[in-house]
């Protein structure tokens, strides 16, 4: 370790994907202080993380993990960075489950909020849902409801050891930027939401080396997700575009009617709303298009009209819903 940060402090060269997993794999076993993991969290921040640094504290979170065998379903992940200080209600979540109502196998990784009022596991939570990494419990979930939830506590092992130095730092390190990247199904596609364009080059560089088809999707006024509330750029493995709602004949969102609200109880409300055919209409359409961009991702002959159209059906006919009422039975 003392090497690795006389080379941080030095500056020049950047570490390699081999000796960052290495690190990873050794701060598990418990070889290194918490003042030199506070040393290196901040030389690499201080640095600005690389891709090849990024992958290599991913694979050695994923080694020391708890891995999930989903890959007969090539499943989708749709998560967010978070961290773009919108406080937004659920969108990502609720477009998974509208997915899933579509026909589609969806395998969302999530953990409760960091900066927002209700995160992932956070609003499940609140639907009664008692997380679990029990192998047949998750492939009966996917299988019964095209849908799986991953609480990434339970399966992120090297997460604790690392927990008590990013709380006393108490700034963004690159564990931050880890999230979406240690889901432990190594699902076949991804939707990734950032909330800027400096994270999304860095993780265009980083899932270009992982076996993902991704779409990374950034609303310009800082939105981790497609928000409709003005531009946004979605980047594939074949594609860049900037698009406007209006090109895809939808309204424009204003921001507020977006809010997530202020409490845990407010934020299931909203949540519950959409898949309940009772929200507004920027409700509906802020989460039915985040989910027609997976869709598309996934059937990539449909256009993203009649991905559109899917998802609204999806919503319309209560199976998005269904396939909530599912998962709570199951994760009961």
């Amino acid at each position: 370790m003392k090497e690795i940060l006389k080379r941080l402090i030095a500056g020049g060269s950047n570490l390699s994907r081999e000796e960052l997993k290495e690190v990873m794999i050794q701060i598990t076993r418990e070889a290194y202080s918490r003042e030199e993991i506070a040393a290196l969290l901040m030389g690499l921040q201080v640095k600005g993380i690389a891709a090849e640094e990024l992958l290599g504290l991913r694979d050695g979170l994923l080694e020391t993990g708890t891995a999930v065998d989903l890959n007969p379903y090539r499943p989708i992940d749709i998560v967010g960075t978070g961290g773009d200080g919108k406080n937004t209600f659920n969108i990502s979540t609720c477009a998974c489950f509208v997915v899933a109502g579509a026909g589609y196998k969806v395998a969302k990784h999530g953990n409760y909020a960091a900066t927002s009022v209700s995160g992932a596991s956070s609003v499940l939570e609140n639907h009664g849902i008692k997380f679990t990494k029990d192998p047949g419990k998750l492939r009966q979930s996917i299988e019964s409801c095209n849908m799986v939830y991953l609480h990434a506590p339970l399966f992120a092992n090297g997460m604790k050891f690392v927990g008590p130095v990013r709380k006393a730092l108490g700034v963004p390190t690159c564990f931050n930027l880890l999230g979406p990247l240690i889901n432990p199904c190594r699902p076949t596609y991804q939707l990734l939401g950032v909330a800027n364009l400096a994270q999304m080059r860095l993780y265009n560089n980083v899932l270009q080396k992982i076996n993902v088809n991704y779409g990374i999707v950034n609303s310009l006024d800082r939105y981790d997700e497609i928000s409709l509330t003005g531009p946004f750029k979605i980047l594939t493995r074949n594609n860049e575009r900037v698009l406007n709602p209006s090109d895809l004949g939808l309204p424009q969102i204003r921001q507020e009617e977006l809010y997530g609200g202020s409490t845990p109880q407010e934020a299931k409300h909203i949540f519950d709303s959409v898949l309940e055919g009772t929200s507004t209409d920027s409700q509906r359409t802020a989460v039915a298009i985040n989910a027609a961009f997976a869709i598309q991702l996934m059937d990539a002959e449909k256009s993203i009209r009649e991905c559109l159209d899917m998802a609204f059906e999806s919503i319309d006919s209560k199976r998005a819903l269904s396939c909530l009422q599912k998962l709570i039975e199951i994760y009961q």
